[in-house]
């Protein structure tokens, strides 16, 4: 009797320490897995980040030729049957100048000789973010018969069009150099900083078009919208007045919430004034050019594919 009662006491014993080895394993197991998993996801979620961007970069780098190819065309279009062809892109902005010159020169700029400079900054910036997103909205539906024969990634209409104003404007920018020199605009050290606006411009404007883009495909209405506000838009960015008469006024704050004026206003500071970059324009201008390229990314990548269906 002994005997059997010391086998089950024994017994027991052993099962009570299996249940609680059973126990810890469980519990440590689950621990362990789920920390595992938690740091797997995270590393998932950033190789799935990088393998996107690698995959676009690819995408991208597999269709320069026709991006070039593209922008050359659109170059070509804008000057065809025209006698003087890229001239133009000197002779316009020139005769720009002249006729603003004449008009507002007698109100804003009679005691500056280099009011014609300060003119030709503002309208040239302004007049490459007006025609690189006008071009940019009609990109998608412009192209409708192409989108529907050929695959193509359909960023690259939008890409194209803003290229190829932007190549135009650069162009344009020989009228600048060529009137600076002739009303003695001595060049400073700070004149290297003028690329840097340009290229907040260049981003912002790519941001825009992609959103202009978008809408445009669904709401036909968006290019109607569009040009009356870029009407509003260059009054409100100084091209031909100084902008010291507003922000005393109380009204500064339409300068605040404008990132094309800020751009104007730093290339002013670096080719006009000599004077270094404000840098709460370029963080601000920087901050609107990201915000832009983000939201126009996520709009025209989640619509794609209802392109086909409206254009």
């Amino acid at each position: 009797m002994r005997m059997y009662i010391q086998t089950f006491l024994y017994k027991y014993i052993v099962f009570l320490y299996r249940i609680q080895e059973k126990k810890f394993d469980f519990l440590y197991g689950y621990r362990y897995n789920n920390y595992h998993s938690r740091i797997e996801g995270q590393q998932k979620s950033q190789n799935g980040v990088f393998m996107i961007v690698r995959k676009y970069m690819k995408n991208f780098l597999k269709y320069k030729y026709l991006l070039k190819e593209l922008v050359v065309k659109n170059i070509k279009l804008k000057y065809r049957r025209s006698y003087l062809g890229v001239l133009w892109t000197l002779i316009e902005p020139l005769l720009q100048m002249l006729v603003l010159t004449l008009v507002f020169g007698t109100f804003f700029g009679k005691d500056d000789p280099q009011y014609p400079v300060y003119i030709l900054t503002g309208r040239l910036l302004f007049g490459f973010y007006s025609s690189a997103t006008k071009a940019g909205l009609k990109a998608v539906s412009g192209n409708a018969s192409m989108i529907k024969k050929v695959y193509v990634p359909k960023y690259i209409y939008v890409l194209s069009s803003v290229l190829s104003n932007f190549v135009t404007f650069l162009i344009s920018l020989i009228v600048l150099v060529g009137v600076a020199a002739v009303l003695h605009v001595k060049p400073t050290i700070y004149l290297l900083e003028a690329v840097v606006p340009l290229l907040i411009l260049f981003v912002f404007t790519i941001g825009c078009g992609l959103i202009l883009a978008t809408l445009n495909v669904f709401f036909r209405d968006i290019e109607y919208i569009w040009s009356v506000f870029t009407l509003l838009l260059m009054y409100a960015s100084a091209i031909f007045y100084q902008p010291t008469k507003i922000i005393n006024s109380g009204n500064s704050w339409i300068f605040d919430i404008n990132p094309l004026f800020m751009c104007i206003a730093n290339f002013r500071n670096a080719v006009l004034y000599g004077q270094p970059m404000q840098m709460s324009y370029f963080v601000t201008s920087s901050a609107f050019a990201f915000v832009s390229v983000v939201i126009g990314v996520i709009l025209f990548y989640k619509n794609q594919d209802k392109f086909i269906l409206y254009v």
